[in-house]
């Protein structure tokens, strides 16, 4: 058994690969064409593993809710400081701002992508 991928709806197709392809760096996979909507994958470079985005045709007005099941995606990076700085320039806000976690013995932080999403951000242990 291999984990493959998970899929959000999206509201606005450029904003999401704007932050998880330009702000966290998940590269551009295949684009399929369905009857009611476009799928856009996102790939990980590293694990293979995938963020399927669903651009439905008709999109509610309000985009769609996050409910209260999901909870988060995370994603494993260098330097919670470095990233920071692209989250400042690209204009991106932190939900909770980095701190040291105790019980993980690293620093973790989140943000919300243009959906609503949480994403944590999880400092590499060095």
């Amino acid at each position: 058994m291999q984990y493959l991928h998970s899929m959000i709806r999206v509201k606005d197709e450029q904003k999401s690969i704007k932050f998880y392809c330009d702000l966290l760096g998940l590269k551009r996979g295949k684009r399929i064409r369905l009857e009611d909507c476009y799928l856009q994958y996102l790939t990980d470079e590293i694990t293979k593993t995938e963020i399927e985005l669903t651009i439905n045709d008709e999109t509610p007005v309000g985009g769609y809710s996050v409910g209260n099941s999901f909870g988060h995606f995370a994603f494993l990076c260098d330097n919670l400081d470095e990233i920071n700085k692209k989250i400042v320039e690209m204009g991106y806000k932190w939900e909770v701002e980095p701190f040291y976690m105790e019980e993980v013995k690293t620093r973790i932080a989140f943000l919300l992508d243009p959906d609503g999403n949480a994403v944590e951000l999880i400092e590499k242990n060095n």
